[in-house]
């Protein structure tokens, strides 16, 4: 029993705060094995810098024919994208604004955040792994009657932009490859779909073409006008956060009442909000200053 006490008093001592050993007895701060962390790599950012972590889908085509996703545009497929991108942004507040489009999206940490220690690896594997679980389990919220086959996967990587400009260059670089891509692909499986060509025959029918002639296949040929498709396909999704009013119903018990009364209270509340619009011109860094502020 007395050797049984004195073990229960070392194992507690040993993990009390401050210790420098483990209820096993070994050092823990200061073993012969701590100098495996000389070989760990630094990998802080440069301070007062836009952080940006942009991931991909890993393999998307695959993965969007595995699970019958609709071409050109699966709007499925992009809602539970953008909710993915929202869940991120409310774990990670730091986030200014975030950008996607297709199987990818942009998010943009304040110049001046502390989170992680400004620890790249930290930044990117906190986003993805986020948006990874996030994804498999709204699944079944946007895919109801499609079961997921196997889980996807998305890789990431993070780069810095010193200025305001870098940074707006950057995510109108993005939004433009979204044009670029969307128009491609609307008149590529217009020509599969409506006009009867298989896929290596569209492909060499758009081979060499510029923006105005495959416009001009879409509406000489299939009545499109391209500029009335749905701006979540040709601008893609912006996220930004944003002050709304609720109004939410409560139950209260006034004075010389015995009863509980229901009234409608109003509040404001801070949300991550998705815009489909332009963000190369000025207007709508004109429109939400607030997310270039320094102080943001």
């Amino acid at each position: 029993m007395l050797r049984c006490c004195r073990a229960g008093a070392a194992i507690a001592a040993a993990c009390a705060p401050g210790s420098l050993r483990g209820p096993r007895g070994l050092a823990m701060a200061k073993s012969k094995f701590e100098y495996v962390r000389d070989f760990e790599t630094d990998d802080t950012v440069l301070p007062n810098c836009w952080i940006v972590v942009r991931l991909d889908g890993r393999n998307f085509h695959r993965f969007s024919e595995q699970h019958e996703f609709k071409k050109p545009n699966d709007d499925r497929a992009l809602q539970l994208m953008t909710k993915c991108a929202q869940t991120v942004m409310q774990e990670l507040e730091d986030i200014a604004i975030a950008y996607g489009q297709s199987d990818e999206y942009s998010f943009v940490f304040k110049k001046k955040s502390r989170w992680f220690k400004r620890r790249a690896s930290k930044f990117m594997t906190h986003v993805v792994s986020q948006f990874s679980s996030s994804y498999v389990f709204y699944w079944k919220d946007y895919f109801k009657d499609q079961q997921l086959l196997y889980p996807p996967g998305f890789d990431g990587r993070i780069v810095l932009y010193p200025s305001n400009q870098n940074l707006k260059d950057y995510l109108s670089w993005r939004q433009a490859d979204c044009h670029i891509n969307n128009l491609y692909n609307t008149v590529f499986w217009m020509l599969v779909q409506r006009g009867g060509l298989t896929p290596v025959q569209a492909q060499e029918r758009l081979r060499g073409t510029l923006a105005g002639d495959k416009n001009e296949i879409l509406f000489s040929e299939f009545n499109i006008n391209y500029n009335n498709e749905p701006l979540m396909y040709r601008k893609g999704t912006v996220l930004i956060w944003q002050k709304l009013n609720e109004v939410i119903t409560k139950k209260i018990k006034l004075p010389k009442e015995e009863e509980e009364k229901e009234v409608e209270v109003t509040r404001t509340k801070t949300k991550v909000v998705p815009l489909h619009c332009d963000i190369i011109g000025d207007q709508f860094w004109e429109e939400y200053p607030h997310i270039l502020a320094e102080e943001s």
